[in-house]
């Protein structure tokens, strides 16, 4: 995977989506400083999580990925974190149970700070400016001087992500994190009238905790009640940033990126010759690929041939992202081909991506019966291709945003601009997220009916 790979070959690659910095002695600085800083995540908990991705290669664990479209230095907060991470735990239950599988949890956060945009530039009231292009590159506030790209931001951006990954450890282990606690908070959910179709999967969620405790296994007896495996995750834009958080593993031998523990390559910046996947190539993370309706079958081969040579399970994670209505114009060949190779990866349903549209109220927003739409034809393709479903990747959040219209809680076009908080893309809110949770485990739990029927 990495014979003849230098951390910085990509720098003679052809580079898109990145910013051309203004002041190169004060970028030469702040990488400087950074390549001297601490990993955020360790060797050790990459191979982890590439061993569990393995099994969800392999239908035996299923993928939970979620999380900021963008994370904000303006937003971050303790509360913020926590409950974002709170209602991924609630996910992972009702998935698991609806699954029957453990659920790896990989979180969108301590490093999702960049973002590709359509164009380079975006214009307000007669004003041209460069494109926001996350905080860790330039400012929100339309202004000539927050759009310059500021190097320093890296270092904000590499403490706020410190700060989130030390967080998160303690709700893993500190027992937060208690099945029986994040149970009780789903109850509350199903409860609400206007969910009362999930109160019945609750319910045998309930018993099964129940009869688990009567036989005396609960987070007393059995550790892995009490705590759980939380990894990070973010799309490897900025790659200055990720060149200087490179760091070499001491029982390996092998590059890692220090910056979090599954990074991703682009639909915008996934060109077999290009910057992105030259250095993502030579890192032995678990590596992610968002695949759009541009991508075509000879690209893909190359690419996963870059990515992984080996074939190793788990080191590569194939994110489809088509659109609801748009999944079987692209998705059976992109399937075929990956069996054609014999090549072992991780097939995971972005539905978010494909399916924005800009409101009658002017907000950018995604339908939740959308998102459901392609998600459910994610689903029916594999199972017509005979293939594994591994996973579904959405982008949400722990709070009360009205960012995506739909739901339960019925959010309306009107409603968007109550509480509409996201620097880029629309956010599920907690409620949406849980529900959709819900209506996946109940696709997982028909998926194993129809299998179990097929074996008689």
């Amino acid at each position: 995977m990495t014979k003849g790979w230098t951390k910085s070959d990509w720098r003679a690659k052809p580079r898109v989506q990145m910013p051309d910095y203004p002041d190169p002695a004060a970028l030469a600085e702040v990488e400087s400083r950074l390549a001297k800083y601490p990993p955020l995540v360790f060797a050790g908990e990459a191979r982890r999580l590439k061993k569990a991705l393995g099994q969800v290669a392999e239908g035996r664990a299923f993928l939970l990925q979620g999380g900021d479209c963008a994370e904000s230095f303006a937003e971050f907060s303790a509360d913020n974190i926590r409950d974002t991470f709170r209602v991924m735990l609630q996910m992972a239950v009702v998935l698991t149970y609806g699954a029957k599988v453990p659920v790896v949890k990989i979180g969108r956060m301590a490093g999702q700070f960049a973002k590709p945009r359509s164009a380079p530039t975006e214009t307000l009231g007669g004003v041209e400016l460069p494109s926001y292009r996350g905080d860790i590159i330039n400012g929100f506030d339309f202004t000539a001087d927050a759009r310059v790209p500021d190097p320093a931001r890296m270092l904000q951006a590499y403490t706020q992500a410190a700060a989130t990954l030390n967080l998160l450890r303690a709700f893993s282990t500190g027992g937060f994190a208690d099945i029986h606690r994040v149970h009780s908070w789903t109850l509350g959910f199903a409860e609400d009238d206007k969910a009362e179709r999930y109160r019945a999967l609750s319910s045998r969620i309930s018993d099964a905790l129940d009869f688990m405790n009567a036989a005396g296994v609960n987070a007393s007896t059995a550790h892995d009640l009490g705590t759980v495996d939380y990894y990070t995750s973010h799309e490897a834009l900025l790659l200055e940033y990720e060149e200087a958080l490179c760091r070499i593993d001491s029982t390996t031998g092998l590059p890692v990126a220090g910056s979090g523990h599954m990074i991703w390559i682009g639909d915008r910046t996934r060109q077999p010759d290009g910057a992105h996947v030259e250095f993502c190539r030579g890192v032995q993370n678990p590596i992610g690929l968002k695949c759009g309706p541009s991508l075509s079958v000879s690209d893909l081969k190359t690419l996963i041939e870059r990515l992984n040579p080996e074939n190793e399970a788990g080191r590569l994670t194939l994110i489809a992202r088509f659109g609801a209505g748009k999944v079987g114009d692209h998705l059976p060949k992109l399937i075929r081909a990956v069996e054609e190779e014999g090549a072992r990866v991780v097939w995971t349903c972005d539905a978010m991506h494909g399916n924005t549209i800009k409101s009658a109220s002017g907000y950018k927003t995604r339908p939740f019966e959308s998102v459901l739409r392609e998600v459910r034809e994610f689903f029916d393709i594999h199972n017509a291709e005979g293939t594994i479903p591994g996973g579904v990747h959405f982008e949400m959040t722990g709070r009360d945003v009205t960012e995506c219209t739909g739901g339960v809680r019925a959010v309306t076009d009107e409603d968007l601009s109550d509480r509409y908080h996201t620097a880029c893309d629309p956010r599920l809110n907690a409620s949406q997220s849980l529900e959709l949770a819900f209506l996946v485990a109940e696709e997982l739990s028909n998926r194993r009916e129809i299998q179990r029927s097929a074996a008689l």
